[in-house]
């Protein structure tokens, strides 16, 4: 046989293959992940002990104080339409305590990767941190004014000016609301609750009073707690007349309080994105 003979065959043509890129992750699915990621949470949050203890202690705390204040001070006129806020300065500590703990926890128990793992848009996990340390602030506010309000009610004093109280509360609420994110900002920051904690109440109780001391009036306003305090219904009696004459209003005072929240926030989520990876 000639070898000229033979018939070549033709190779099969090779399988198309097809690019498979790895999927990409939306903007509108983070968006809507929010929902998912706030009922995770809430549902930590609800469940977590020391949650259930700040609220506890934050009704007693208003119920006994604001009674024995009530009670007790027999020099001047008091009503339940100022006594009712004297807890608030407290109260708005232990929401601050609360958003300690939101985020504190979560690095304690070795949850938090596990978050991360599951919603790696950070931006999610801040935005739902974010919204209910809000929430539990309000919550903790809510519970020390119906506290304060309550014992003073009980030990008899009068109403008082009622007039204004709807607009005060509001202002006493964003207190306590904006204390809740500025401990979650500093928690995302420490990532250690009981050195946050802490910082919030050394800081809060006695090196601000120390600083007052060496800081001029005009600078001393700008303070975090000297602006939030100036959110309730009562003037310190420890306040100088030209440091009440040159008082910023509750709007500005606000804007400073929540402004150093902000930049907690701010630097917590910057550090969630870099550092927490795990």
């Amino acid at each position: 046989m000639d070898i000229t003979d033979v018939t070549v065959q033709p190779l099969p043509a090779a399988p198309h293959l097809t690019e498979r890129r790895p999927p990409v992750r939306a903007r509108g699915d983070d968006a809507r992940a929010i929902g998912a990621a706030l009922r995770s949470d809430w549902i930590k949050a609800s469940t977590v002990r020391s949650n259930r203890a700040v609220l506890g202690l934050t009704a007693v705390g208003g119920l006994v104080v604001s009674w024995a204040v009530s009670v007790l001070v027999t020099d001047e006129v008091l009503t339940v339409a100022e006594v009712g806020f004297y807890w608030s300065s407290v109260s708005s500590m232990l929401a601050a305590i609360a958003g300690v703990l939101l985020f504190g926890s979560e690095v304690q128990h070795g949850t938090l990767g596990p978050a991360v793992a599951a919603r790696p848009a950070r931006w999610v996990l801040a935005t739902s941190k974010t919204i209910t340390a809000a929430g539990l602030g309000l919550l903790v506010g809510a519970v020390g004014l119906a506290a304060g309000f309550g014992g003073a009610a009980i030990a008899g004093l009068g109403a008082g000016d009622i007039a204004s109280l709807p607009a005060t509360v509001g202002w006493a609420l964003l207190f306590s609301a904006l204390s809740a994110l500025l401990g979650l900002g500093i928690s995302m920051i420490v990532r250690q609750s009981t050195g946050a904690i802490a910082g919030i109440l050394v800081w809060g109780f006695v090196v601000e009073n120390l600083v007052k001391l060496f800081l001029a009036e005009e600078a001393a306003r700008f303070l975090p707690f000297v602006a939030g305090n100036h959110l309730l219904a009562y003037d310190s009696d420890l306040e100088s007349a030209h440091a009440i004459a040159i008082a910023l209003t509750r709007a500005e005072n606000a804007a400073v309080f929540g402004g150093y929240a902000a930049v907690a926030l701010a630097v917590g989520t910057l550090l969630l994105y870099r550092r927490d990876t795990e």
